[in-house]
């Protein structure tokens, strides 16, 4: 059994081995579709070549396919690869961040960013303590989103997700080292949020939490500290 395991843990390792294949990876991080067009100029190669490294990273499940009319896009297979690629990521940017430029960078990610679908760092943990002190969110007996709830997220027009994805879960926060919310209802909220101006996202997946990100914030008990990095 622990050679099996080893072997297939070189061969995941491999996967992420190419650098053209890891720059897909990281692109495809801020939960979105994308075209293996996009994605071949994301990694600085052909198309030809980048529809090759697609085809290796959906054997190995890493993205999955999908389907819109005559188009196709790729996306990350499910919220488990998305945290795999998303901590290797951050243990290579630990061992290579240097400068004042990268400091920026990472203070930014660290205070939000997104996680898949949804939002990690500083601004993650503290929605997911505000609404557990608030009882929006019940974790007595796991998480569970209770009837006020419903209501509060209702008025801030999230809709409630319904599907087979958990509607809440519990994300180990690399940069916290605490659990921030996952699951399809934060990815509904951050969605919200997006669309509402609440959150701007910026290239490399780190968030802009608006003025108008104030109110609502408020409303499921976020407490943010006044010192978060801005919108530069």
């Amino acid at each position: 059994m622990a050679r099996v395991e080893t072997i297939a843990l070189a061969e995941v390792a491999a996967v992420l081995a190419d650098p053209s294949r890891a720059a897909m990876c990281l692109a495809l991080l801020d939960g979105r579709a994308w075209t293996v067009g996009e994605l071949a100029r994301t990694a600085g190669i052909a198309p030809s070549t980048a529809s090759e490294h697609v085809s290796r990273l959906k054997e190995a499940g890493f993205v999955a396919g999908v389907k819109q009319g005559r188009h196709a896009y790729v996306r990350i297979a499910d919220p488990r690869v998305a945290e795999l690629i998303e901590h290797l990521a951050q243990h290579a940017g630990h061992r290579s961040a240097s400068g004042l430029r990268e400091s920026l960078r990472v203070r930014r990610l660290a205070f939000a960013r997104t996680c898949y679908d949804h939002l990690a760092g500083t601004v993650g943990v503290a929605l997911r303590d505000g609404m557990i002190r608030t009882g929006l969110v019940s974790d007595g007996d796991g998480l569970a989103l209770t009837a006020r709830g419903r209501t509060v997220l209702g008025e801030l027009g999230v809709t409630i997700p319904a599907g087979r994805r958990p509607l809440l879960r519990a994300c180990l926060d690399w940069t916290e080292r605490r659990d921030h919310l996952g699951g399809a209802l934060p990815a509904a909220l951050f969605e919200r949020g997006v669309e509402a101006g609440w959150f701007v996202r910026r290239p490399d997946r780190a968030v802009v939490v608006t003025e108008a990100a104030g109110e609502p914030l408020a409303h499921l008990g976020a407490q943010l500290p006044a010192d978060g990095p801005g919108a530069a």
